[in-house]
């Protein structure tokens, strides 16, 4: 099937071939004529499949007729990341080329005012969180009585981690007679009853097996004991003997653990960057732009980065530790082996992580390959890594405690203590059998204003 059959318009078509794409995916193949027919769909097909295009295409299609009002927007997407949403606003400026659409991304971490100017001029295409897209409602500067289409992206992970009450909000601002598309790579059946409120009896389209994992991805699992040094050093020596490496993500479960990782992987010599949701928006977006273009071959990231993120260059992903959801590692390493490509996904694991390991393997439908021979901690590296916890003391008045060296460095300053039957200062280690001379009064030390003579008023009697 080629995207001409589609029913797409000329101006996409034209953008599509400019783009270098010949032939849809599974999922863009059978949800395009849906939502081109304007029905609700659920679309659950394998991460990296082109689910974005799912959309995007056929929004663009709809949206040649008819212009945007100011702070009206005629289509709304909902993506429950900054990485996410600024993706999606890539697909609409490279299959868009030919249209004269007005696109607003509404973020965090990005001035209100530089938003608000955008909305003003009226907003073809809105894509945005949900948080910063109620506050922009409450403060006044946004209607969505104009939405004709509405997008929630990554559904399952929208409603699973605390936005039901957000997508709740929203879907009663929007008018009832929209359009609702669900995209995702995971709907657990709880979730999926979830959706029976948001849509109007939608066509499922799903072109795989819910939460399988695509065939080109490599996977393997290594035991590694739970102290985070080894951790570290089977990491590095992956990384080290990993075959056609040319990027790779490195994902944790905590933030605090990427910074870890991060300068870790610096101190020995990696060029590595880290991602995750405490950093600033300029920076993440900045680190982001350094590893598409290959400044940086490895990311060090929280789950943020596993939702969505296009980065076809990617050749291997690295689970420093297992996710403790199931449905995280098959976004995990989606972010490999992505449009046919090839990709190898690594999995550390300890003892403790056997009851995770476990759930992704009865989710996925299959065991994770074992490697075979435990690993020789002493020959991975020789240079011994430093700890992590250096120089992290706890704040005692104020200050940091000093780092063992500078401690160190001190103790050496400091003049030796002498025996106790040696010490003559004062204080309760001092000799007891010490006897000094008696002191009366101020002895040779007087102030002067005490040898001034007193002056005495004169008492009525007198």
């Amino acid at each position: 099937m080629a995207f001409t059959e589609l029913g797409l318009s000329p101006k996409v078509l034209s953008a599509v071939e400019a783009a270098g794409y010949k032939e849809p995916t599974p999922i863009q193949a059978e949800a395009i004529p849906h939502v081109l027919s304007r029905r609700d769909l659920i679309g659950i097909a394998q991460t990296g499949t082109g689910k974005t295009a799912s959309f995007v295409l056929p929004m663009l299609s709809l949206l040649e007729k008819g212009r945007a009002r100011a702070r009206m927007p005629r289509t709304l997407i909902l993506e429950p990341t900054r990485e996410l949403a600024a993706q999606v606003e890539q697909n609409f400026t490279i299959y868009g080329q030919n249209h004269k659409l007005t696109v607003a991304l509404l973020i965090g971490g990005v001035s209100f005012s530089e938003q608000d100017k955008k909305l003003d001029r009226g907003a073809d295409v809105l894509i945005a969180t949900p948080g910063r897209l109620l506050d922009h409602v409450e403060r006044g500067k946004l209607l969505l009585t104009g939405v004709d289409i509405l997008v929630i992206d990554e559904a399952d992970r929208m409603l699973d981690m605390g936005f039901i009450p957000d997508i709740e909000r929203i879907c009663r601002l929007v008018p009832f007679t929209r359009q609702t598309l669900f995209f995702s790579a995971t709907m657990p059946p709880e979730i999926e009853k979830l959706t029976g409120q948001f849509l109007q009896n939608p066509v499922q389209v799903q072109v795989a097996r819910q939460s399988t994992t695509a065939e080109t991805v490599s996977q393997a699992l290594i035991v590694s004991p739970a102290v985070p040094k080894d951790k570290r050093a089977i990491l590095r020596r992956e990384i080290r003997d990993a075959e056609n490496l040319t990027t790779a993500i490195v994902f944790c479960n905590r933030k605090r653990d990427v910074s870890t990782l991060y300068r870790s992987l610096q101190r020995h010599g990696f060029n590595a960057g880290a991602l995750h949701g405490d950093l600033d928006q300029r920076e993440r977006m900045a680190t982001l732009a350094k590893f598409r273009a290959g400044e940086i071959n490895l990311l060090i990231a929280s789950d943020v980065a596993a939702r969505g993120l296009d980065i076809p260059a990617v050749s291997h992903v690295f689970n420093f530790d297992v996710p403790t959801h199931a449905e995280d590692y098959v976004h995990r390493i989606g972010r490999t082996g992505r449009a046919g490509r090839e990709g190898d996904a690594i999995t550390i694991a300890t003892k403790a992580d056997e009851k995770y390991v476990a759930s992704i393997e009865k989710l996925i439908g299959k065991p994770i390959p074992r490697r075979e021979g435990a690993p020789d901690l002493a020959e991975i590296d020789a240079k011994e890594d430093v700890d992590e916890t250096r120089g992290r003391g706890r704040r005692r008045g104020g200050r940091e405690r000093a780092e063992p060296a500078a401690e160190v460095a001190k103790e050496d300053r400091k003049p030796k203590r002498e025996p106790r039957g040696e010490r003559t200062g004062r204080g309760r280690d001092r000799d007891r059998t010490e006897k000094d001379e008696p002191v009366v009064g101020l002895g040779e030390h007087v102030p002067s204003f005490l040898l001034r003579p007193v002056r005495r008023n004169a008492t009525p009697e007198e």
